[in-house]
This record gives C-alpha cells, sequence and structure tokens, in this order.
C-alpha cells in the first residue's frame, strides 16, 4: 500500500489546497473506452461550435493556481499548470492528445472542469508519496525524457516518492518513471484545487466524473481526499 502525504509546510502555505486521489486496480488500458472517447470527442465538438472552451487564465480557477505558482517562486506563464497547458493546446489546435485511454480520461476531466490532474503508476512508486518543498538536492526525470536528469529549485512544490521527484512545480510535468501506461494495473489519479471554499464541490464532481470512466475498465475503484484536515490516506 502507499501513503500520500501533505506536509504541514504545504498545507500552512497552501491552506485551501484539496486534492481528489481515484485510484483503480486492475486496470485494462488495452480495451476500448468508449465513454472516455465520447467525452473527449464531446469537448472537441463544443469547442468546435463555439458552445464550449476551455478556461483560460483569466478564470478564477486557472488565477488560483497562477497565484501558487508564484507563492513558491515559479513563473506560471513561462511554466504553467498543467490545465493551463492542456487548456491552450486544446483552444490551439482543436484536438487534445490520445496518450492511452487512462491519460486521456483524467485529461477529459481536466479540460471539462479546470482543474490540474495527473497521475501515477503505483507498481512504480517507492515507498510512500508526500507533497513538499523541494530541499534542492533532489533529482527528476522528466515524462518523454528518460536520459534528462532536472534538479527541481528549493522551495518548489513537488510530488516525491523515496527515490526521487514525481512531478514538478506541484502539477506542471510528470515523472518519466512513474508515467501511466496502457499495462499499467494499479493507478492512482489525482485532481486537485488550491481554493477548496470555491472549488471544492467542483471537484467532488469532477472526482465522480472520473470514477464513473474508470468503473467500466477496472477491478475496483475507490475515491479518497487529501488536505489540510485529512493530511494522510493510504491506497
Amino acid at each position: 500500500m502507499t501513503a500520500f502525504r501533505l506536509t504541514p509546510a504545504v498545507a500552512d502555505a497552501f491552506p485551501g489546497a484539496l486534492i481528489a486521489l481515484v485510484t483503480a486496480t486492475g486496470l485494462r488500458g488495452r480495451e476500448p473506452w468508449p465513454r472516455t472517447a465520447a467525452a473527449l470527442a464531446e469537448l472537441e465538438q463544443g469547442l468546435a461550435d463555439g458552445t464550449w472552451h476551455p478556461a483560460d487564465e483569466t478564470d478564477p480557477r486557472i488565477e488560483a493556481w497562477h497565484t501558487a505558482y508564484r507563492a513558491f517562486g515559479t513563473n506560471p506563464r513561462r511554466i504553467r499548470p498543467s490545465v493551463d497547458a492542456l487548456g491552450r493546446r486544446l483552444a490551439k489546435k482543436g484536438a487534445l492528445p490520445r496518450i492511452g485511454p487512462a491519460v486521456d480520461a483524467y485529461n477529459a476531466v481536466s479540460v471539462r472542469h479546470a482543474l490540474p490532474a495527473g497521475a501515477f503508476d503505483l507498481d512504480r512508486v517507492t515507498g510512500d508519496i508526500e507533497i513538499r518543498h523541494a530541499d534542492g538536492t533532489e533529482s527528476f526525470t522528466p515524462l518523454g525524457e528518460p536520459d534528462t536528469t532536472e534538479t527541481p529549485k528549493p522551495g518548489e512544490v513537488v510530488y516525491a516518492d523515496t527515490s526521487g521527484v514525481l512531478t514538478r512545480h506541484w502539477n506542471h510535468r510528470d515523472a518519466h518513471r512513474t508515467r501511466v501506461t496502457e499495462d499499467s494495473a494499479r493507478v492512482a489519479f489525482l485532481l486537485e484545487t488550491v481554493d477548496a471554499d470555491r472549488d471544492g464541490d467542483l471537484l467532488k464532481a469532477a472526482a465522480e466524473e472520473l470514477h464513473g470512466l474508470l468503473v467500466p475498465h477496472s477491478e475496483k475503484t475507490e475515491v479518497y481526499y487529501l488536505g489540510p484536515a485529512q493530511p494522510q490516506v493510504t491506497v
């Protein structure tokens, strides 16, 4: 089992943080996921006909993440929160990337609700996972760049296990080691807000939507919540 911990320093710095953990075991990533395909198509059609558009940095949900990034020393217009970057890509290209059904599912939910999302292959995680400030000595290998090693800046918020950093700039980019593929069978999906007073209900609705996309393709799914009031959960 894997514990997720929100450290006191991060909880104190971001008292409105709330993270939904949606776990799936026995995940079947090589079969068709028609509901996920339909969710992606619905977003893209809405954008094409002008009835929907992804949130941009003027939206309070995105603006809150820009404020959080600045608080830990990252320029959010140079290094954007994941949902901001994904929404900009969708607006520019008119389509979301197709990575694999599990990744496609959380991308669809992320963009629809303007909440950052990510995932870890739990079979590639070592030890427990902490959301904490980097100390400047850790290593990080970016997704898709297995021969690259970066060192997060001190004070940057990261997810980390006992072997290294799993995300940079809280949710800007995931690590290559714990990436989710079509063969990942035990996965923790994350949805995040830094303003639970305003967006907590939205986060819970998004978590239930993602849960619904995962259920037909998993042996077991669970939803947990992590925040200052409950800083640790074991999945």
